[in-house]
């Protein structure tokens, strides 16, 4: 593999030098130049992968320089250096495609990994850009795990193909159940760090007292209980990519501890006095309206900021109906897979049901609907009967006891495939809601083999409340919960 060449943009001569003599060590070729219009005439001339460039210099600064670059038809990775105290001109440079900034002075070892990552990261390019002319017509409409043909998902694609290849912060918003998460595994995939961990973690389902050694890690007597040191979900997401979903809920000294992490690249683990650097892209994702979040003094403005340098708005399932078709079909796809199941599609009567109804529980809400009926399908196209009772019937009214179990997220483990005698909840004229309600718990429980977590998981319940209805069904509940 050719040597990668790092051109060095910087007015002050010994600086300048210094930092190209520091970069030549490390086995790179490099190059100079003394400010922003002599940086790009070497760019055109001399094609380096990288440029590392100041941000404030006579004739053409780094912000000008990084705007003509991004107009070139080669593609450079730039690394901005700023002054301390400087972090929004950075967060600018990110806007406008830089793949990283450093603060002055110079952190050599940062240098050496910001330089190690945007190698990697043109090679990935080059990858991607080659997988995606081979793409089968079939995957056109798609990009990784997200699905869609409609305006709005094209234009997430776009940015998300844009974006990707940075090392910039994102901030995905949205409803509860339109695919933030995949987004953000989207953004992992496309990027340079898609062979390293991406690691999710929701902060509204971790207890306050726990939350900073979730995020952050501990040493051992830490706490009451930290009986080991723990690497929290920065460290198991090095190098690789870590979504903080639901940051909204994170409590207010987490989120200051956040900040200063993400200015940083360093943490503290609790209950220790050293500081590790941290190599991890940082994705958050909220279902709040974040500027009146920030408002309310759920989030921190500056936290905000800082996270927010691109915004993806993922679109309530209502609003792109035209995609239901398609993700639906993936949808049993995927299914299939995981229940070993051999369901050959979608009847055009479900179909239409499905264009019909409101979805207020969007992509999360078909998911389940999609999984339920090809668990009780197993073999056979997903007709109304494998449908909840009455579904899409009172759209826009709160569901009956029981009905909300047909609207849950779908979870991820795989379980053996059902027996197909569990195919149909038998339902008849005059039935009670309870007695309806106690035939898919029991039907569901038969189809994932008595897991009773799974079924909590297909029925959209707790575990709790599953032995409960168990318990009130005289059912023997004293079998292990997988």
């Amino acid at each position: 593999m050719a040597q990668t060449k790092v051109l060095v943009v910087e007015d002050e001569p010994n600086a300048r030098a210094g930092l190209a003599e520091l970069i030549a060590s490390w086995g790179y070729r490099t190059d100079t130049a003394g400010d922003g219009a002599a940086g790009l005439d070497m760019v055109v001339r001399w094609s380096p992968d990288v440029v590392v460039t100041d941000l404030a210099m006579p004739r053409m600064d780094g912000l000008q320089l990084l705007d003509r670059i991004q107009d070139l038809p080669q593609s450079v990775a730039v690394v901005v250096l700023t002054a301390q105290g400087s972090i929004e001109s950075a967060v600018d440079a990110m806007r406008m495609g830089a793949y990283d900034y450093l603060q002055k002075p110079v952190d050599p070892q940062r240098l050496k990994m910001i330089l190690q990552n945007a190698q990697t990261q043109m090679e990935a390019k080059d990858e991607i850009a080659a997988e995606t002319r081979q793409m089968p017509p079939e995957e056109v409409d798609r990009l990784g795990p997200l699905v869609g043909t409609s305006t709005q998902m094209r234009e997430i694609f776009g940015l998300i193909e844009r974006i990707a290849p940075n090392n910039v912060s994102v901030l995905i918003t949205g409803e509860s159940g339109t695919g933030k998460e995949l987004a953000a595994r989207a953004l992992h995939m496309f990027s340079g760090r898609r062979n390293k961990p991406f690691v999710a973690v929701n902060c509204a389902a971790i207890p306050e007292t726990l939350i900073e050694s979730e995020i952050f890690g501990h040493e051992r007597g830490a706490f009451t209980g930290a009986q080991e040191r723990r690497a929290g979900c920065f460290e198991l997401a090095e190098e690789g990519t870590l979504l903080l979903d639901e940051i909204g809920e994170m409590p207010a000294a987490t989120q200051s501890k956040l900040l200063r992490v993400l200015e940083d690249r360093k943490l503290r683990r609790l209950g220790s006095r050293d500081e590790i650097p941290v190599n991890v892209r940082v994705i958050a994702a909220t279902n709040k309206d974040p500027h009146q979040a920030v408002a309310n003094g759920e989030l921190r403005g500056d936290l905000f900021y800082r996270l927010n340098v691109f915004n993806i708005q993922m679109p309530s399932l209502r609003d792109h109906v035209e995609d239901i078709p398609a993700i639906a079909e993936a949808m049993v796809k995927e299914m299939n897979e995981r229940h070993g199941t051999q369901v050959p599609g979608i009847s055009r009567a479900v179909m239409d049901r499905f264009m019909a109804y409101s979805w207020p529980g969007n992509a999360r809400e078909l998911r389940n609907t999609v999984e339920r009926a090809v668990i009780l399908a197993f073999d056979h196209t997903v007709d109304l009967s494998h449908l909840p009772a009455g579904f899409g019937d009172l759209q826009h009214t709160p569901p009956a006891h029981g009905a909300h179990l047909a609207q849950a997220p779908a979870a991820s483990s795989s379980v053996p495939a059902p027996p197909q005698d569990a195919r149909a909840v038998h339902l008849t004229v005059g039935m009670t809601v309870d007695e309806a309600e106690k035939q898919l718990i029991l039907k569901t429980l038969e189809a994932t083999r008595n897991n009773k977590t799974r079924a909590a998981e297909i029925l959209g319940i707790s575990s709790k409340t599953l032995q409960n209805k168990l318990k009130e069904y005289a059912v023997d509940d004293d079998k292990e919960i997988f």
